[in-house]
């Protein structure tokens, strides 16, 4: 009655709980759609802010045509 039980605890059991964790870990592998979705958002987010720099950069060039010298020493 010792051996089944012991090559159950030994062999069974921990692969059996591998196996689990493995399949599991690929189940949730991929992003989800909510995170897609954020992300997607974050994207444009930034995208708009370089945007937005961009066209300050152009204000400043042309107001202020040193302002690069002046701020980056």
């Amino acid at each position: 009655m010792e051996t089944p039980l012991i090559l159950i605890l030994v062999i069974v059991a921990p692969l059996w709980i591998i196996l689990h964790y493995v399949t599991t870990w690929k189940k949730t592998k991929g992003l989800s759609a909510e995170d897609e979705t954020n992300l997607g958002q974050l994207r444009r987010n930034a995208e708009r802010l370089e945007d937005r720099l961009h066209t300050l950069e152009r204000i400043l060039d042309d107001e202020v045509p040193d302002w690069r010298q002046k701020f980056n020493d």
